[in-house]
């Protein structure tokens, strides 16, 4: 069973300068962007992946959810509900089901609140430290992928005597 990575999503949007520059242009944009980097990070990591929006204070919603390409989940709080109890809550029930919980948020009560529910804390800084270097290993994966697929010549697989040689064989030397 994989573990869980529950992601306050707007102190995550408000941490990363990358995406808190998004933020002032289209909030709806940076969401979208924090939310496709975290279900490839997730999948990367095999991570369950639940990144969470509060609506406290949008009158009439309901909370609601949705599974994106991928598999990480986003939910939407209900009018009334921070994404912190949301959290909170679900860790909380997580942990007593025996279920690894990781916590992305840099609330700093908020973190002390999972600590004591027995689950891990990750801030928003750590965590884009960590997304950074997970992009750099999947670079360097697909660069060495791409050279097995690449044409195999022999001068590339011989030292660099041996190439001589064979060079002056080809030439007739």
């Amino acid at each position: 069973m994989a573990d869980i990575m529950l992601v306050d999503g707007y102190n995550v949007l408000g941490a990363w300068p990358e995406l808190a520059a998004v933020k002032e242009e289209s909030l709806e944009h940076a969401r979208a962007k924090l939310m496709d980097i975290l279900a490839s990070y997730g999948a990367y990591k095999d991570y369950r992946v639940v990144i969470v929006f509060d609506a406290h204070a949008v009158s009439g919603t309901a909370s609601r959810s949705e599974t994106l390409p991928g598999g990480a989940e986003v939910v939407f709080t209900a009018e009334g509900e921070t994404a912190d109890s949301y959290i909170e809550r679900l860790t909380y029930q997580l942990v007593r089901s025996g279920q690894g919980v990781y916590v992305v948020t840099s609330d700093r009560d908020q973190q002390f609140a999972v600590l004591g529910s027995g689950a891990w804390r990750i801030s928003a800084r750590e965590l884009r430290l960590s997304v950074l270097a997970a992009e750099k290993e999947v670079r360097a994966g697909y660069t060495e992928a791409d050279r097995q697929h690449r044409r195999q010549e022999l001068g590339g697989r011989v030292d660099e005597e041996v190439r001589k040689r064979l060079d002056a064989l080809r030439r007739g030397l």
